[in-house]
């Protein structure tokens, strides 16, 4: 399993939200950079890297950062927030993403995001598909949907999506456990899911659970700002 940390950017500084509470936010580090080289220092490989100010606006903002960790470190990145036009993914891939995460415009615009999955390979667009109460969540999360999140996931499954980053809001920045159940059920439903866990993550016993469960990742994030695991246990358990 891929042990993926993140980092969350708004004014291009490191931050963390609550259930995706703009009001909720606390700031971790000014240089993002600094945190995704400690992150390689340490031995993994992985990072997702999430514009928030790009998903408010609609548009990507932070690429300069993007462009800044790409170019100095090696580390595998997966972007997302505010990816809603050809533009904004061509700066993202140019930046340096090696994949980008579309979720908003799987719903609003899944005509473009076909196209996407189309010209760039399914291996390049993985599906966000972020839930409030098993209905997607899209705009940051403050905007709830009527699309059951297995409904959504069958309809992308047969468009060609591999991979998919979900995120139950409910679970998220509280460090009180993942949806296990609800990754669970997508493994059950869709086999051939590349599937990566995101939010709630509080410990290792977590993280843990989420690999014998055989996720292809999990994503983790103020479970490391706050110190509840380290980066030498990351870099363990992903070199198993």
């Amino acid at each position: 399993m891929y042990i993926i940390p993140a980092i969350d950017l708004i004014d291009g500084k490191a931050v963390r939200l609550t259930q995706g509470d703009y009001n909720q936010k606390k700031e971790y580090n000014a240089r993002p950079l600094d945190v995704a080289m400690q992150f390689e220092d340490a031995g993994l490989t992985r990072l997702h890297l999430v514009d928030l100010d790009g998903a408010r606006e609609k548009r990507v903002v932070n690429w300069k950062v993007l462009e800044l960790i790409a170019t100095k470190t090696r580390l595998h990145i997966d972007f997302g927030g505010g990816v809603q036009s050809d533009d904004d993914l061509r700066t993202v891939f140019e930046c340096g993403a090696k994949q980008v995460t579309g979720g908003s415009i799987a719903v609003k615009q899944p005509d473009v995001l076909e196209q996407w999955v189309s010209q760039h390979g399914s291996e390049k667009i993985i599906l966000g598909a972020d839930a409030k109460n098993e209905k997607i969540a899209v705009s940051g999360w403050e905007e709830g949907t009527d699309v059951w999140i297995y409904d959504f996931l069958d309809r992308w499954v047969e468009g060609g999506i591999q991979y998919v980053i979900s995120t139950d809001v409910a679970k998220d920045g509280l460090l009180q456990g993942p949806s296990f159940e609800l990754y669970r059920n997508m493994q059950d439903r869709f086999s051939t899911l590349n599937i990566i866990a995101s939010g709630g993550v509080s410990n290792m016993g977590d993280i843990e659970t989420l690999a014998d469960m055989g996720l292809y990742g999990v994503i983790v994030g103020k479970a490391i700002y706050e110190g509840r695991v380290t980066l030498k246990q990351l870099t363990a358990i992903s070199q198993q």
